[in-house]
């Protein structure tokens, strides 16, 4: 089972046992996945959870991940800002992250004398390459006194340019906090122009908007979501990533975790779920009774992880994160002014 330098690692061996030793884990995912993915999905699953203990890791894995891995071999799951808290919080000091490196990187800044390892390190993210440190320095630049509240969907060096991060889930509060922090009636906002259209729509700040876009989400069109609620009767339910065509076409707008919170509270029928395909399966679990029609798309950044790379991940711990001193002590800063004002608004 080694990974070598000739190929990835050798299938774990099929045990028939296994079938009945996680009969509860294949209940679940049987719904989710295609019926030939089980069998060579089970082994992989046992030698991961077998791994783990032995090296005493936590695996996190975001909403996005496919269902083997969020309901397989995660410890934590949830969208960016649940992953960022369970990464300040954790005790383990090996943390696998089952996500895009970005998500790696705030785990690490947030733990920084933790060991923080990604399955692949090719898993990045549109939003985090379109913009750089030295673009935030030009905005600065062109707009001094003006706080900069920064998406996590960006990189560590962008982070630490930021006065404050955000998630999709918090955005709106984290901006009202930075324009009352720094006396400022306008706040730049990076990088998501379709997540900064949502937020200005929900506050009187006036905001600077950068022209970064999700792969993901931006190609959504009004037209599909017009023909799920018309072909299927189905509720709308989009991410604030979506172009605001779409947001104005949908039942609800809002995070990924704000989305599980509308279906338990509405309990629709039929849903359209206009966000990545796998944050549909996982929630299907959750929900069984409610069918999910699509459009959907999958993020081919998050498919880069899968069950053997993670397993290759922790037999070698290999692609740990390693962010420089000076930019994480910044980053952190910009993070945990965002974990602030969560644990401001639960209080």
């Amino acid at each position: 089972m080694s990974p070598t330098a000739h190929g990835p690692a050798r299938r774990p061996r099929w045990d028939p046992e296994l079938e009945t030793r996680y009969a509860g884990l294949g209940a679940t995912l049987e719904p989710l996945l295609p019926c030939l993915e089980w069998p060579l999905h089970l082994p992989w699953i046992d030698a991961i959870r077998t791994l783990k203990r032995e090296r005493g890791a936590v695996i996190m894995a975001h909403s996005y991940q496919s269902p083997e891995i969020f309901h397989g071999v995660a410890d934590v799951t949830g969208d960016s800002l649940a992953l960022a808290r369970a990464a300040a919080d954790c005790e383990a000091d090996l943390i696998v992250l089952a996500g895009v490196h970005f998500m790696a990187e705030s785990a690490k800044i947030l733990a920084p004398h933790k060991t923080v390892l990604i399955p692949d390190l090719e898993a990045g993210c549109s939003l985090a390459a379109s913009i750089t440190a030295a673009d935030v320095r030009a905005l600065r630049a062109r707009h001094p006194g003006v706080p900069v509240v920064s998406y996590v969907n960006t990189s560590a060096e962008v982070k630490a340019e930021s006065d404050a991060c955000c998630t999709s889930a918090n955005a709106v509060q984290v901006v009202e906090a930075m324009a009352a922090e720094f006396g400022s009636g306008t706040v730049i906002f990076l990088p998501d122009r379709f997540l900064g259209h949502h937020v200005a729509r929900h506050t009187g700040i006036g905001l600077v908007l950068w022209d970064g876009r999700c792969e993901v989400h931006e190609q959504f069109t009004a037209q599909q979501a017009r023909h799920a609620r018309e072909r299927f009767d189905a509720r709308l339910v989009a991410h604030p990533e979506c172009p605001p065509e779409v947001q104005e076409e949908a039942d609800f707008v809002g995070s990924t975790t704000a989305m599980g919170a509308w279906l338990e509270r509405e309990k629709p029928a039929r849903v359209a779920l206009i966000t990545e395909c796998s944050m549909a399966d996982n929630l299907r679990a959750r929900f069984p009774r409610v069918e999910f029609i699509k459009p959907c798309n999958l993020c081919p950044h998050m498919q880069r992880i899968t069950l053997p790379n993670i397993h290759a991940c922790l037999q070698a711990l290999r692609h740990e994160v390693v962010v420089p001193a000076d930019i994480a002590a910044r980053a952190r800063t910009a993070l945990e002014r965002m974990l602030a004002v969560g644990r401001h608004d639960r209080a």
